[in-house]
C-alpha cells in the first residue's frame, strides 16, 4: 500500500509541476507578445529535445526556455550545460527551415518565472 501511496504522491507531483510549467510558458509567451514580438512555435521538438518557444523580432529567431521556481534564483539554477547544448542542437535544427539557414541572426533567452509568477528575461543568456 505504501508503494501505491508513494507512487499516487509522486504522479501528482509531476502532473502539478507539468500544469505550473505550461502557465509559465503562457505568460512568459504573452510577455514577449506584449513587446511586440511573435511567437512562432511552442514546444518545437527536434530529433534531440525540445525548445520551450520560439519568437521573432524583425529578422531575429528567439529561442526561449522557461524555467519556474520558487525564486529566481532557484529557476536559474536549473538551467545545465547539458540542457544548454541541447538547445543548441535543437536551435540548429530549427534554423534548417529559415530562409538564411544556419545564417539567421539568433538569441537564446532564459525566462526565469518565480513562485508569484513574475518574470525576468534573460536575453542572450547562453552568451552567444
Amino acid at each position: 500500500m505504501v508503494a501505491a501511496t508513494t507512487q499516487s504522491s509522486a504522479t501528482l507531483r509531476g502532473a502539478v509541476a507539468y500544469h505550473a510549467g505550461l502557465a509559465a510558458e503562457d505568460a512568459v509567451q504573452r510577455d514577449y507578445e506584449r513587446r511586440g514580438q511573435l511567437i512562432a512555435a511552442r514546444r518545437w521538438r527536434g530529433s534531440g529535445g525540445e525548445i520551450d518557444l520560439v519568437a521573432r523580432d524583425g529578422a531575429v529567431v528567439i529561442f526561449i526556455e522557461v524555467k519556474k521556481s520558487g525564486s529566481f534564483a532557484q529557476a536559474a539554477e536549473r538551467v545545465s550545460q547539458r540542457q544548454m547544448d541541447r538547445i543548441y542542437a535543437c536551435a540548429s535544427e530549427f534554423l534548417a527551415g529559415e530562409p538564411r539557414g544556419q545564417d539567421t541572426e539568433v538569441r537564446f533567452d532564459v525566462a526565469l518565472v518565480d513562485a508569484a509568477g513574475q518574470i525576468r528575461i534573460l536575453e542572450n543568456a547562453f552568451g552567444c
